[in-house]
């Protein structure tokens, strides 16, 4: 067993105090299935003090938050940032052995996390209104305000990345909030918090309330004292979040599942496309919103492409996170079961897997592991291109001609995002109009996670954006002020 970092606080953060909960929650390591701390396991009587506590000191009286200005809030999300870097170690180690992810890849997200905090830093004093020409006798202008109360519920795959995205946007447009993480993984988020309170974040601008999703989740999407809703998970969940918010006519952005496809051309890089396409699936062991999991493959380059997959993914091995191999474990068994039947029944249906990983030697017993496949043979309609897996599965399809690439990559309800890979200029436009997506990358794919790139997606893939400054304009609301003068 490896050497685990000091563990944070596991309380509910409420109105800047750490509150135990009548009851805990156990927190699995993934790489080995065995039970590593406990959290608060939050109720609705724990959500209703922290919502509370967000409007007290929105409303300036338990805190001086509301009196705060734009720049002092950018300079204090700046110093934040900083703090993150200084403790990335600690952070990247509990991020590891809570998700289970390579340590490489969890590094990366605390790096990410700061960078959020970096960028709207910056743009905390930059979110500017409109003056508009209107009659001779009115002088009309707009500003945006913040919501008040945001509510905040997070997944387990990227817990520090999406701390990042949604506190660090909300705080910086002038809200406070109250977040839900997940109960599978979120020690990354209750060390964030804890320093953020040592940071000298003003009580009840930040709350966390741990608890299962049913419990916690639910009370807060449903609470009558929340501003606006930020939710990212599954679509059906998502689908619940937003009916109980919408009885509050609360404002909801949602980041939902995906089913993104790739598409190769034969005149494209093939060395750049393909290393691309295996990182775009194994990160994160295929537990990612955004992957790549799907191929979509021109008749001409098919069989050159495969051959070279298979011997790529046949290189793959899964081990745990601090050995930082090429993919790690799912978050828990339910995951892997769930996984693992859905590929037996492909197979069943005929469906190939024409290369896997390994698990490599001496990986823990009773991790979660799912080896890396890639899928051929799949035909048109088949459930593994049309819903989301969660794991590293490659399924790859073949195309005659661009008509046939778009009516592929647009089979599925979702649309978060795509990859086209060609050095035709203008077929890289024509595709990125007529693909259903909310990104599309051309020759490369992902743009390396850019926290300054508007990310959100369309149909089953949700609505609303976040990251860059659309995600800050997100966190406001448009107040509209006409004055006529004679």
């Amino acid at each position: 067993m490896p050497v685990l970092p000091e563990m944070p606080r596991r309380e509910a953060l409420i109105g800047g105090e750490w509150v135990a909960t009548c009851e805990t929650l156990p927190v699995e390591a993934p790489a080995r299935g065995e039970a590593i701390t406990r959290i608060a396991r939050g109720q609705a009587e724990e959500v209703d003090a922290a919502v509370r506590a967000a409007g007290d000191a929105m409303a300036g009286r338990l805190g001086e938050w509301s009196r705060w200005s734009a720049r002092r809030r950018g300079e204090w999300l700046l110093a934040f940032a900083a703090t993150i870097e200084a403790d990335h170690a600690r952070l990247a180690a509990l991020e590891c052995a809570d998700t289970g992810k390579p340590l490489t890849q969890a590094r990366g997200d605390i790096s990410a996390c700061a960078r959020y905090f970096r960028f709207y830093g910056g743009a905390a004093d930059k979110l500017h209104g409109e003056t508009i020409p209107f009659e001779t006798d009115f002088a009309v202008m707009t500003w945006r305000e913040p919501h008040g109360v945001c509510a905040q519920i997070i997944p387990w795959n990227y817990p520090a990345q999406i701390f990042g995205r949604c506190v660090a946007a909300a705080l910086a447009a002038g809200n406070t909030v109250v977040l839900k993480p997940a109960e599978e993984a979120c020690l990354s988020v209750l060390r964030l918090a804890e320093l953020a309170t040592q940071a000298g974040l003003p009580a009840g601008v930040l709350n966390v309330v741990p608890g299962l999703g049913r419990e916690a989740g639910a009370a807060l999407a449903a609470h009558a004292g929340i501003d606006h809703l930020s939710f990212t998970g599954s679509p059906e969940t998502g689908t619940r979040v937003n009916q109980a918010a919408a009885a509050n006519h609360v404002p909801v952005t949602l980041e939902l599942g995906g089913k993104s496809p790739q598409l190769v051309f034969a005149d494209a890089d093939l060395e750049a496309a393909l290393a691309a396409v295996v990182r775009g699936i194994i990160q994160n062991a295929g537990q990612t919103c955004s992957a790549g999991s799907r191929l979509l493959v021109e008749d001409a380059c098919y069989d050159a492409v495969v051959a070279r997959l298979s011997e790529r993914f046949a290189a793959l091995r899964c081990d745990a996170g601090e050995r930082d191999a090429d993919c790690g474990p799912l978050i828990n068994a339910r995951q892997r079961e769930m996984l693992e039947s859905r590929l037996a029944a492909a197979r069943d249906d005929g469906i190939r897997v024409a290369a896997a990983g390994q698990l490599a030697d001496g990986a823990p017993a009773g991790g979660h592991f799912v080896a890396p496949q890639l899928l051929v043979d799949i035909p048109e309609g088949h459930e593994v291109i049309r819903e989301e897996l969660f794991g590293p599965v490659l399924a790859v399809q073949r195309f005659a001609d661009e008509d046939a690439a778009v009516r592929l990559a647009n089979a599925t309800d979702f649309g978060l995002c795509a990859g086209v890979w060609t050095r035709d200029g203008g077929r890289q436009l024509r595709l990125a109009k007529r693909i259903r997506s909310g990104q599309v990358f051309v020759n490369n794919y992902g743009a390396a996670g850019g926290v300054e790139l508007p990310f959100g997606g369309v149909g089953r893939s949700g609505h609303g954006r976040e990251k860059g400054f659309e995600g800050l304009r997100s966190y406001t609301r448009l107040k509209t002020l006409a004055i006529r003068h004679g």
